[in-house]
């Protein structure tokens, strides 16, 4: 907030600045008009990108401060969560923030303490008992944010564009998830444990009694016969096969498109798989990859809103506070976007030194249109010097 107002000059003073952040802004309306304008002029395949971020926060008095999963740290660490909803276009490869909503951590649950052993239930199935619906899933508070947040978004922009996809990482490689997606009208594409256990449809025929089966062989990855096998390339010593099969999984209730990228060190003899998938059963091996690994793109946004735009900076506590602090952030990285390609830098640091020397050109013609015809080089070195000063101070001549 000292930052922006710095270099606001007249009508951004503390106060202002303070008043701002206080205030309730359409920040989804605001990111969705700046997109809009630059995703009209190179539209292609449009995917919806879902992914969370996390904040360290020190103190104990913020909103919704709590025990979050950090990945840098490689566990739970005191901070805040911000769940974000990105637009990426597959022709620019870039991603835009459109919607971020704060997390709210988990409350701890008391300790049940069992006073009598619960009585063993008989073998076999409860009399009375029915079959449950596979449709019926209880989502998790993840799933049922973004599944609320995508349904605010896709509304705002199907006149414009109708994404088809819903990308998100291996958190989302279950059929809750893809039950959600599907629920919205989105095919959902994500990644399974590399050991999943997965099977081919069941081709044999039907026994005359009981259920349909739907199951047949198992899977292994490393086995998979060369008919699905789409793509083989060695680099060094690293052998990578892909191979796409429509598969099925028991926690699962419709048939998957998989794809599974097969990696051997031919020198050590050690072997991994990345098991892909997508609900569209006609989506092609190479688009699945490709839209899986531009989901990548909102990770870059957290950079440049960390590292630049304050995400990781701000402390306030207040919770209108904490949101607009988050949402100017992700805001400033679709502005700075925009302006990027507009003006053809080619990072957020050029960006801002251009601008700041516009300021200083600014500043140095205003101090040499108020002097008139004499320039004196020391007071025009000291006070373009002092802009962007977090203590501002008066240049002195008895200093210089």
């Amino acid at each position: 907030m000292i930052g922006i107002s710095r270099w606001s000059k007249k009508g951004g003073s503390y106060r202002t600045i303070q008043r701002f952040f206080n205030k309730k802004i359409p920040w989804l309306t605001l990111n969705w008009v700046l997109i809009q304008s630059v995703l009209e002029k190179n539209m292609g395949v449009i995917l919806i990108a879902g992914d969370a971020t996390v904040v360290t926060k020190a103190g104990k008095s913020t909103y919704a401060l709590g025990k979050f999963y950090s990945s840098i740290y490689s566990r739970a660490v005191p901070a805040l969560s911000f769940q974000c909803l990105s637009l990426i276009s597959v022709n620019t490869r870039k991603s835009w923030p459109i919607m971020m909503e704060q997390m709210m951590p988990k409350v701890k649950q008391p300790d049940i303490i069992p006073t009598k052993e619960a009585p063993k239930r008989a073998k076999g199935r409860p009399k009375g008992s029915k079959n449950k619906t596979a449709t019926d899933l209880a989502l998790n508070a993840e799933m049922t944010q973004v599944q609320r947040m995508l349904k605010t978004v896709i509304p705002m922009i199907s006149s414009t564009i109708k994404p088809v996809y819903f990308v998100y990482d291996g958190a989302f490689g279950n059929y809750a998830a893809a039950q959600m997606t599907r629920d919205v009208d989105l095919h959902l594409i994500s990644k399974l444990r590399f050991d999943s256990a997965l099977y081919t449809a069941y081709k044999g025929e039907y026994a005359g009694r009981g259920a349909p089966k739907k199951y047949g062989d198992k899977v292994d990855p490393q086995t998979i016969a060369e008919e699905y096998l789409c793509s083989t390339e060695q680099e060094k010593e690293i052998l990578t096969k892909i191979y796409q099969l429509e598969l099925r999984h028991k926690k699962f209730k419709d048939a998957l498109n998989v794809v599974i990228i097969c990696k051997e060190n031919r020198e050590t003899g050690k072997k991994g798989q990345v098991i892909l998938f997508s609900t569209d059963l006609t989506l092609e091996y190479e688009k699945i990859i490709e839209y899986y690994r531009l989901r990548f793109q909102i990770e870059f946004n957290f950079r440049d809103a960390k590292q630049h735009w304050g995400l990781e900076d701000f402390m306030v506590t207040q919770q209108d506070k904490v949101n607009n602090s988050a949402q100017i952030s992700m805001f400033m990285v679709n502005v700075s976007q925009t302006l990027m390609s507009r003006q053809q830098e080619e990072s957020i640091i050029d960006l801002k030194a251009r601008f700041h020397g516009h300021r200083y050109v600014r500043e140095v013609l205003k101090i040499l249109q108020e002097n008139g015809g004499d320039i004196k080089i020391s007071p025009l070195f000291e006070e373009v010097s002092m802009l962007g000063r977090i203590h501002q101070r008066k240049y002195s001549p008895l200093a210089a």
